[in-house]
């Protein structure tokens, strides 16, 4: 049998079962049972409605810029022309490189966690998706990580840009912000992230597209969301 510790024993008091809470209600128990030692992430897990009438499941796969970010700090790599490399440095990126960034991400040394790519250079890069691909580094303009807006890009993920994507059963995560925000700023930015998604919602499903929300702390226990 797994033995649970007595931390979260105690986190389980605070649980209602079966129940659905108000967000509100729900945001202060996360904060409040937040006890670790770090700066936990406030996360939302969603259970989405895949099926179409036709065409095949429905793949959510988009990116949502939280109105008061998501306080996860991103190590950004650009890669871009030789004469744009300045500009690039100037944008705030972390690490900045062309054929030398290149040969670094074929030898494995992979150092950052987002990667941007003008669009000439996708060509070039696009035979190490299979390296970069698991890691969900490849560079997709739907992302807003393929642009020859480079500034632009970086600031926007540094800035609170999330990528949000099912799996295969109707899954998929995000972050809303870390224990620090205030429950004001944790509801605006869970409000934007669920608005967001139910503009994604085609025609061809019906009813409801998100069927449950939960909501969870990095070491917590998960709220099932009622009203908002």
């Amino acid at each position: 049998m797994k033995k649970r510790s007595k931390r979260y024993k105690n986190l389980l008091k605070s649980k209602v079962k079966d129940k659905k809470s108000a967000l509100k209600d729900i945001l202060d128990l996360v904060k409040k049972n937040s006890s670790v030692n770090f700066e936990e992430s406030i996360d939302v897990s969603l259970r989405i409605n895949t099926k179409q009438s036709k065409g095949g499941d429905f793949v959510l796969r988009t990116v949502v810029k939280l109105p008061h970010g998501s306080g996860k700090k991103e190590k950004v790599a650009v890669l871009c022309e030789s004469n744009k490399l300045e500009e690039a440095k100037k944008s705030g990126a972390d690490i900045v490189g062309s054929e030398d960034l290149i040969e670094n991400i074929a030898a494995g040394k992979i150092n950052f966690t987002k990667l941007i790519c003008t669009p000439s250079m996708m060509a070039k890069i696009g035979k190490h998706g299979k390296v970069l691909g698991p890691k969900g580094l490849m560079p997709n303009p739907k992302l807003g990580t393929v642009s020859n807006d480079i500034s632009k890009s970086v600031t926007e993920i540094k800035n609170g840009l999330v990528e949000i994507k099912n799996d295969k059963d109707g899954n998929l995560g995000s972050t809303i912000g870390r224990k620090s925000f205030s429950i004001e700023n944790l509801h605006e930015n869970f409000n934007h992230l669920i608005d967001s998604i139910k503009k994604t919602k085609p025609e061809t499903i019906k009813g409801e597209l998100i069927k449950s929300i939960f909501i969870t702390s990095t070491m917590g226990i998960s709220y099932k969301v009622g009203a908002k």
